[in-house]
């Protein structure tokens, strides 16, 4: 969920945390893994629905619904080729929903406080249980997802699933709370508008009153539904998801969710302990042995039990949604305790504030953050024709001391489609740019389920907006489906060019798997050739990464219109780096293994004559003599 997406909330006053710097103490943890890591991020709900009715506002039985089951020996093992090595399965825990479950002891959510009639991933239900949409059996729903950990695991993948701690839904209520396990809210002091114990903020004197539609909007489209009559039973109000502190809040605002309280007061105070001094070059363990003997809020404790009993249960990670609405102090606590229990855990945060990463990542011990808002913001200007390639450098540049823990993508559930009208309108634009994301640092990619295959994201499926593979709704993913191709998962339907689009990422993420170079060193070679090499421009971009027994130059084309010809120039610094005597070299691309340059050194200097096709990119190896 991204603040800018519905509109800018109303946010609880937070006490910004100074960055801790670039400095020499900050350095990148050293890595003890032997491959990049990959991401693929799925819409559990979507995957394996075969169903093409595509009805806006349909019903299960009218669009379809995937189900862990979907998620065969076959689809796991066609994943993994693709280059894969974590899946992420959003939209696993039980979240409010349109459709009656009764039968199985889980009431009904009030449609005037759900968005969609599936319901958004993001308004959690029951943290202890899973989507009842998403089994076979909703009765021996977690059982399934038991079972989809276990094939996952066996296929050599990784399991992440979201956990939401700034916010849960407006009814939540949890069936399947462990012994000793009591509910969010059932002890608070609804009298007052903040105790520290308390888990949400209140509005003594005032109910809750549902949002005054806009735009037309109509819970369920329109259709008649018993519980669709504009009210909902909470007095007092409690503040909305993002903040908002009114008993009736905006339809713009996150209203189906009510905000967490993390022992902040209501003027943006702490109630509680904070980090000493130092602690941002503290280890995991050091941070997990502060708070034993600390006491905290109430609501601490409570995401952090829920965090590890998934942990219990075989989860490998988690991706936490809107992270920096969260207190960083509280992220110390719970990742501590995680990786406490869980060394090899993948933690993932949504941060979009540069300002907090270094905070988040060395004070709240986070693995990863969204490089959003700058390596995909400028890409993305990049593939509309507005930006300049030359912006890269910076970008990098500024990251150099926490590059490793900035996850890139080019699509993910909050983002439009690549090939849709507001991004690329293509696919195949996107192409330099992924090659760019997967191979310019140590950092893991990401991918959405299907991406690969071009996806467009058309259709408005009844609430949110088109050119986004829906989150609220039922709904079929066409290109995908072919892909799937009734089960098989053996792209017998794919069109000509589809088929190409995926081979084309397949090739790139097992290489980014395999390959230790990208785990290595880092020269972008652009500055250099933009001041010194005729014929290269802003629309494109070189880099050099190297280890032991491995050197890649790395050549995109950003235009569609033109191709580069120009003499690619190594500077002598690079050339002394890799040890090369003067003489003559072979540089292969590892992309296709089709296409080989000649790279001639002289006088320590490097220069490689290049032809690289309109949105063509080269991942060359250097042939060692």
């Amino acid at each position: 969920m991204k603040l800018i997406r519905w509109m800018l909330p109303v946010l609880l006053p937070v006490v910004m945390f100074s960055c801790t710097g670039t400095s020499e103490k900050n350095k990148p943890e050293p890595m003890d893994q032997k491959n990049k890591v990959v991401v693929y991020q799925v819409f559990t709900r979507l995957f394996g629905n075969t169903n093409t009715t595509n009805k806006p506002w349909g019903t299960l039985e009218e669009n379809g619904v995937g189900k862990f089951n979907d998620f065969t020996d076959k689809a796991l093992e066609e994943i993994k080729a693709l280059g894969v090595s974590h899946i992420w399965y959003t939209g696993v825990p039980h979240h409010a929903v349109i459709r009656d479950y009764t039968a199985y002891g889980i009431s009904n959510d009030d449609p005037d406080v759900v968005k969609g009639r599936a319901g958004s991933p993001y308004a959690v239900k029951d943290y202890y249980n899973v989507n009842p949409d998403l089994a076979v059996n909703p009765a021996k729903r977690l059982e399934e997802f038991k079972a989809l950990i276990d094939r996952t695991h066996k296929h050599g993948m990784k399991v992440i699933i979201d956990i939401v701690p700034n916010h849960v839904a407006r009814g939540y209520k949890s069936l399947s709370n462990p012994q000793g396990v009591e509910d969010f809210g059932a002890s608070d002091d609804s009298s007052v508008e903040y105790a520290r114990n308390n888990n949400f903020y209140y509005i003594p004197g005032q109910a809750f009153k549902v949002p005054a539609p806009r735009d037309g909007y109509k819970p369920l489209g329109g259709e008649a539904h018993p519980m669709a009559d504009g009210r909902f039973d909470e007095n007092p109000a409690k503040w909305t998801g993002n903040g908002s502190r009114m008993a009736q809040p905006d339809f713009y605002d996150w209203y189906e969710t009510i905000k967490i309280n993390y022992g902040v007061r209501p003027d943006g105070s702490k109630d509680f302990d904070t980090l000493p001094a130092g602690f941002d070059t503290k280890s995991h363990a050091e941070h997990f042995a502060f708070w034993k003997d600390k006491v905290v809020p109430d609501s601490w404790k409570k995401f952090r039990d829920i965090a590890l009993y998934w942990t219990e249960i075989g989860v490998d990670g988690f991706r936490y949604d809107m992270a920096e609405m969260v207190p960083v102090e509280f992220w110390s606590f719970m990742n501590s305790a995680i990786k406490n229990r869980n060394p090899e855990s993948f933690l993932l945060a949504e941060v979009y504030n540069p300002a907090l990463y270094r905070d988040y990542i060395h004070l709240g011990k986070m693995d990863y953050l969204y490089d959003k808002v700058e390596l995909y913001d400028t890409l993305k200007n990049i593939i509309q024709g507005h930006g300049s390639a030359d912006n890269l450098v910076g970008i990098q540049a500024g990251l150099t001391d926490i590059e490793h823990h900035m996850l890139h993508f080019l699509e993910n559930h909050d983002e439009h489609r690549l090939p849709s009208p507001p991004f690329a309108g293509n696919a195949t634009k996107g192409k330099p740019a992924m090659v760019l994301s997967a191979t310019i640092s140590t950092a893991p990619v990401m991918i959405y389920f299907g991406q690969e295959v071009g996806e467009p994201g058309e259709g408005n499926a009844g609430f949110g907006s088109e050119n986004r593979t829906t989150i609220f709704d039922y709904w079929g993913v066409p290109s995908h489906q072919r892909w799937m191709n009734g089960g098989a998962f053996d792209g017998g339907q794919l069109s000509k060019e589809e088929r190409e689009l995926r081979d084309f990422h397949k090739r790139l993420l097992n290489f980014t798997l395999k390959s230790p170079a990208l785990l290595g060193q880092y020269k972008e070679l652009h500055s250099f050739n933009r001041a010194k090499t005729e014929g290269y421009y802003d629309k494109s971009f070189s880099f050099a990464r190297w280890t032991n027994g491995e050197h890649l130059i790395v050549l995109v084309n950003f235009k569609d219109w033109v191709t580069d010809e120009y003499e690619l120039q190594i500077p002598s610094e690079l050339i002394g780096e890799w040890e090369l005597k003067d003489g003559n070299y072979k540089l292969r691309d590892q992309l296709y293994n089709v296409t080989e340059f000649d790279l001639s050194v002289l006088g320590g200097i490097g220069k490689v004559k290049v032809s690289v096709k309109p949105l063509e990119s080269f991942i060359l190896k250097l042939k060692e003599k």
